[in-house]
């Protein structure tokens, strides 16, 4: 996966050694990452959460992943316009998006143990008991959370529908990978105060007064093998 065109200013050009045997022919240059992204914002809609967690995660590299491709290219536009409109600082560099199916290809973008945090916000609750396959937290999905989180990562769900909450909770608190989190940390924890607010279903959530339903979970250390 090259990054360099999602996060320029993250990018060191690597020039490569020459041929001594054949001086004339010369490797061109490779582009490197100095950084990898730790924080997936999967779902991320109008990137919202995105844009109100750079400035709060300033030494991280944060990914929206977003399925419908003229949302992507939406949040895409305005991380350009955000930049140029800031181009004397660091200010939203950090940021990016594209356009992914993660429930299908979520380990082809991370390698194991990269991500340090997870966003689940308002994903879509399918109500149908047929289409409960297809919601964001399910066993098999979870064990590819657990594969790409670092140990001590954290997973953070927010839903308006409170039998969505309890699925999550349940499959979440049911995966052997993850804990639940304790509210009194939880409610200490900055990205939950953001992620509360920021998003743009949760401002629509805010207008009409309705609930909001937080759980947050954390990675554990894998258990070691058996001698």
């Amino acid at each position: 996966m090259d990054w360099s065109i999602y996060y320029p200013a993250y990018t060191e050009i690597k020039q490569t050694s020459h041929d001594h045997d054949s001086p004339d022919l010369q490797t061109p240059p490779t582009q490197r990452m100095r950084k990898e992204v730790t924080v997936a914002d999967i779902g991320c809609g109008f990137g919202g959460l995105l844009v109100a967690l750079a400035s709060k995660l300033p030494d991280e590299l944060l990914l929206g992943l977003e399925i419908r491709t003229q949302v992507t290219e939406y949040v895409q536009d305005r991380i350009k316009a955000l930049r140029n409109q800031n181009p004397d600082t660091p200010l939203y560099q950090n940021i990016a998006c594209l356009r992914a199916n993660t429930m299908k290809f979520l380990p082809n973008f991370f390698h194991k143990g990269q991500l340090s945090k997870i966003f689940l916000c308002f994903p879509d609750p399918h109500f149908k008991a047929r289409k409960h396959k297809a919601r964001i937290v399910s066993s098999t999905l979870n064990s590819e959370y657990a594969f790409v989180m670092k140990p001590g990562g954290w997973i953070y769900t927010i839903t308006d529908v409170e039998d969505l909450h309890k699925w999550m909770v349940e499959h979440l608190e049911g995966h052997q990978s993850f804990e639940r989190i304790g509210e009194e940390e939880q409610e200490n924890d900055i990205c939950v105060s953001v992620m509360k607010v920021e998003t743009e279903e949760g401002k629509k959530v805010e207008r009409n007064k309705g609930d909001k339903f937080i759980a947050c979970f954390r990675r554990m250390e894998d258990p070691p093998w058996p001698e």
